[in-house]
């Protein structure tokens, strides 16, 4: 690393300008052109595609090393079951939060519709694949069929397990072994943020094509009447994460507003593409910049793209409720509950990826004996893609809270870096006067210019 200030790039190569204007110019080719619009798609997709083929490896690099770095099977231990009570608490609270506010607003009253007239021909691949989705089911999927089917597939479960079986593995294979495999894969997870950045370069093109086939295929009037479920779930993600979340982050000690402008970047990337999945080496890094020890970064984010989704939390009660709602099924507070419980499960695993809450939605809709009809899922086609972003943003959110949490917790957090970066007085290690602790990351410029330079 050089030290200095790295000199003001004009402000249109600002990557989070980029991706605004690109989503903004996305949404007026999708509501002027939008025939040729809806054929964007494979700019949005192929994006989301090339961030993802780097999702399993920086996964296994960043949970293999931080176990590995921990040394202590008992320090690995403890901060998982620490991370795991969290998510499981906080994750509870958003599927409560969800489940009060769509009884309040009821979005669903008074479509009065005839489950005879909808269409199960669209919904069918994501019933079926509900199929297979119970608890047993889930928790023998953990397990791959192989070591390269899991990272062929993308399995961030399987690749979870690999990675602690291997992080362990290193911790008893003797200091010699121990330190030329954790220097090896180091080397070879900066080439990987390396390659991760040059992608991060096609991200306003990716964040177009994918707005503008959004609005191109459904178009801003197919939300009618179910656009007020829209509203509720952007209105109910944004009240969790300024009421739950800024209350968590007030009490771990940092401001979550500007925390949210610090990631700003990675925010809008997700907003652009409706996948959370595209921010996550860059929210990792950003988290390490902050203060966080990079081995409790590694532990904690990874898992929690499984199992702290919130924003996906939210939507599942809303939408299971608004189901029952349109389609005229009383439900009483037990059952409610019950959707609940329910959801405690089947929500765990879901991918951040735009669609995999459908899979999850039919599981529980399931899971429920047929309660609330499965025909129902058709009224959300048309508009699930609206309510992505908002599911994914939170997400992101939740899970950068939740690492800078545990971290807090282990004492594996640089207070006073943390809030140097978060407003934006570190400039050079030499200024910050702090002095740098095994295992945290310490950039030498500002945090937002270090990774624009990269």
């Amino acid at each position: 690393m050089t030290s200095g200030v790295v000199g003001k790039k004009p402000f249109y190569h600002n990557m989070f300008l980029q991706v605004i204007m690109a989503v903004v110019i996305g949404v007026l080719f999708g509501v002027f052109s939008p025939d040729l619009a809806a054929k964007m798609e494979p700019l949005g997709s192929g994006f989301i595609k090339l961030v993802k083929m780097m999702i399993a490896p920086i996964i296994f690099c960043t949970v293999v090393l931080g176990i590995a770095k921990m040394g202590d099977l008992k320090e690995v231990g403890r901060v998982g079951m620490k991370s795991l009570i969290y998510f499981e608490v906080i994750t509870t609270l958003a599927l409560v939060i969800g489940l009060i506010v769509v009884n309040i607003l009821h979005p669903g009253s008074g479509l009065d519709i005839d489950i005879t007239t909808l269409s199960t021909e669209s919904t069918h691949k994501y019933t079926v694949a509900s199929g297979s989705n119970s608890t047993v089911n889930f928790f023998l999927n953990i397990i791959p069929h192989s070591l390269i089917g899991a990272f062929a597939e993308g399995e961030v479960l399987q690749i979870l397990l690999i990675s602690v079986l291997m992080g362990v593995a290193i911790i008893n294979a003797g200091e010699t072994n121990s330190k030329r495999i954790v220097l090896m894969l180091d080397e070879f997870l900066s080439v990987l943020f390396v390659i991760i950045n040059m992608i991060m370069k096609l991200a306003p093109i990716g964040a177009f094509g994918a707005m503008a086939f959004t609005i191109g295929k459904y178009g801003v009037a197919s939300l009618n009447n179910i656009g007020y479920l829209v509203l509720c779930v952007y209105g109910t993600c944004f009240l969790f994460i300024f009421t739950v979340l800024g209350a968590v982050a007030k009490m771990s000690g940092f401001s979550l507003w500007k925390f949210l402008i610090y990631i700003r970047k990675e925010l809008a990337l997700v907003l652009g593409t409706s996948s959370s999945e595209s921010a996550l080496p860059g929210i990792m890094e950003k988290l390490e910049n902050l203060g966080c020890k990079k081995s409790v970064v590694g532990m904690v984010v990874p898992t929690g793209y499984s199992f702290n989704l919130d924003g996906t939390s939210i939507y599942l009660t809303m939408a299971a409720v608004f189901v029952a709602q349109a389609t005229n099924v009383d439900l009483t507070l037990t059952e409610q509950l019950g959707i609940v419980a329910v959801l405690l499960l089947t929500s765990k695993g879901a991918a951040g990826v735009t669609g995999s809450g459908f899979i999850v939605l039919a599981s529980t809709l399931a899971a429920l004996g047929g309660k609330i009809p499965m025909e129902g899922l058709a009224l959300l086609l048309g508009v699930d893609r609206f309510m992505s972003g908002a599911r994914a943003i939170t997400n992101v959110i939740g899970n950068g809270v939740a690492a800078i949490v545990v971290a807090r917790w282990e004492n594996a957090l640089d207070v006073e870096r943390m809030n140097m970066v978060l407003n934006n007085e570190v400039q050079s290690l030499e200024e910050s006067n702090i002095p740098q602790q095994e295992g945290f990351v310490l950039a030498t410029v500002s945090a937002e210019d270090e990774l624009e330079s990269k």
